[in-house]
């Protein structure tokens, strides 16, 4: 893990809900097909170190499909479709910036720009959506959330969707900004997700407090 994230999470990494965390994914790699990568399992972290971030953006669990997941929420490497959500995520950006149309689903450069893009659950089996749930990883996510509001000040966290507003009591609203939506899905992008402006009100609130804005 990225220096400054381990040095953050040192305290979390000796529970007894990280120790038995660790011992299901562990478990869960050697007898099943599991995404991402292992060695991709904390990209979010090692693209985006601590004293980097800016953004939040909050997503579920990781693709399930081959390929997809390479552990940036959303995010999909070059090469690869890009999914629904990650479709409609993009036709926003296109729409409130106008610009081109983006030629890959790959985020990478959002992260390495201090957008953290952190699902709540970090593993999934093959084909079984949220099969991870529920195991230790949502405390973890938690954790991190908490240390990222306690000890910043100034960041964005954007919440899309029910599942990730929930997140908010985690969050210290007098000195964050949260932007909330309705999910980039299919299902329900058109009921307030598309022309939410998001992207303009994040560089809007850098800019306001001396940050540098982020290149879509």
């Amino acid at each position: 893990m990225e220096p400054e994230w381990k040095k953050e999470l040192a305290s979390y990494f000796k529970t007894n809900s990280w120790k038995s965390l660790d011992v299901f994914v562990k478990e869960q790699y050697l007898k099943s097909t599991v995404f991402p990568e292992q060695k991709d399992i904390f990209n979010m972290f090692q693209y985006c170190p601590f004293d980097k971030v800016q953004v939040v953006i909050l997503g579920q669990d990781p693709y399930h499909g081959t390929g997809q997941a390479h552990g940036l929420a959303f995010s999909v490497p070059d090469g690869v479709k890009a999914p629904p959500s990650l479709r409609n995520i993009l036709k926003e950006l296109e729409d409130e910036l106008d610009q081109k149309p983006a030629v890959s689903g790959n985020l990478t450069s959002w992260s390495k720009q201090g957008v953290l893009l952190l699902n709540s659950v970090l593993t999934v089996e093959e084909s079984q959506p949220a099969s991870h749930a529920k195991k230790g990883w949502e405390e973890f996510t938690d954790f991190v959330i908490q240390d990222i509001s306690t000890k910043k000040e100034h960041i964005i966290f954007v919440l899309w969707g029910a599942y990730a507003q929930k997140k908010s009591v985690l969050i210290d609203q007098k000195k964050h900004l949260i932007l909330k939506s309705p999910h980039p899905s299919p299902f329900s992008a058109h009921k307030g997700f598309f022309g939410s402006n998001h992207f303009l009100q994040i560089n809007n609130y850098l800019e306001e407090h001396n940050k540098q804005k982020i290149i879509w």
